[in-house]
C-alpha cells in the first residue's frame, strides 16, 4: 500500500488496539502490523505508533 496510507493505517490501529503497531517498508511497498508480531529486520521498520506515547 502506499506510504500516506500505510500511515493513516497504522496509527488508526494503534488507537484502537491500544498496542504499538509498526509500518515496514517491504518490496511491494508499506505495510502496517503489531510489534509483538513482528519478527523480520528491524533495518525494515520506518515508523512505530504508539498510542501510550502521546
Amino acid at each position: 500500500m502506499p506510504l500516506s496510507t500505510a500511515q493513516s493505517l497504522g496509527w488508526n490501529l494503534a488507537r484502537t488496539m491500544m498496542t504499538i503497531i509498526v509500518l515496514i517498508e517491504t518490496s511491494a511497498g508499506y505495510s502496517v502490523m503489531p510489534l509483538d508480531e513482528f519478527d523480520g529486520d528491524p533495518a525494515c521498520i520506518v515508523c512505530e505508533y504508539d498510542p501510550f506515547n502521546r
